[in-house]
């Protein structure tokens, strides 16, 4: 499949998301979701076995491309939730759905939605010329594809309120010393830094990394004894993998081990 707003190439078990939108600092557009959630099918069939996700030129993503919504003053008003639920929703759904690590490598701005999508990744290095903001206030809207849900999970109550109210720029620095990110990392090692990570990822045993991404997200809402529970079903999961038996002959016969992913 040819792409217009992203670019996906696959190498060595890692599939490389490029938003392409440059010239609109790699702002959202419809089209740029449909293809996005085409690339995430696409790299899952490709036999991908971890994602990198980045921007192309000087921006990660700036959010919603404003000048597709076509808002005239004095005209009917869009239903934005109508927006979210063809575009944002399954775009943020299909990303925390994808059985493998997502790696994020922000590269510049990350604002509104693009913020977000960050956050919605695994593990998220930045550049240290990197910046985030909740620009959802400063137009009157609500922080959305999972900003609510995530930020709160980040970095307490008190700052996800006062991110999403205020708007403030987060530099790259002082999202890692909150934990909004993984990494901060100087501009000419971001990719090096990314793209090491996900190589070493994707010769990892990711069938039972892709159970921790679904052991960790069901913490959120259950209570220790269901935690338990879970842990226990998602273990017996991981224990019939050949990659289980893999890892203990490799320990065995003191030899690195050799996994698939399955």
């Amino acid at each position: 499949m040819s792409y217009q707003t992203i670019q996906l190439q696959i190498a060595e078990g890692v599939a490389t998301l490029t938003l392409n939108r440059p010239d609109k600092l790699n702002s959202f557009t419809a089209e740029m979701h449909a293809e996005l959630r085409a690339a995430l099918k696409a790299a899952a069939a490709g036999g991908a076995r971890c994602l990198l996700l980045t921007g192309a030129g000087r921006g990660f993503c700036a959010g919603q491309d404003l000048s597709e919504r076509g808002v005239q003053p004095g005209g009917e008003a869009p239903d934005l939730g109508n927006s979210l639920e063809k575009n944002y929703n399954p775009t943020i759904r299909a990303l925390r759905a994808l059985e493998m690590p997502v790696i994020c490598a922000v590269n510049g701005v990350a604002a509104g939605a693009g913020a977000n999508l960050a956050f919605a990744c695994d593990i998220t290095f930045a550049a240290r010329s990197a910046s985030f903001i909740q620009a959802f206030c400063k137009i009157g809207l609500v922080p959305d594809s999972g900003g609510t849900w995530i930020l709160p999970r980040l970095v307490g109550m008190q700052r996800a309120a006062a991110l999403a109210m205020l708007g403030e720029k987060v530099s790259a620095e002082q999202a890692e010393a909150w934990g909004m990110i993984w990494k901060c990392v100087d501009d000419d090692k971001l990719m090096t830094a990314a793209g090491d990570l996900a190589c070493h990822l994707a010769a990892q045993p990711t069938k039972g990394l892709s159970l921790i991404k679904r052991a960790l997200s069901a913490s959120f809402a259950n209570g220790l004894n269901e935690q338990l529970d879970l842990e226990r079903d998602l273990q017996s999961v991981a224990g019939r993998t050949a990659d289980y038996r893999e890892g203990v002959a490799a320990f065995l016969e003191k030899r690195a081990p050799r996994f698939e992913g399955r």
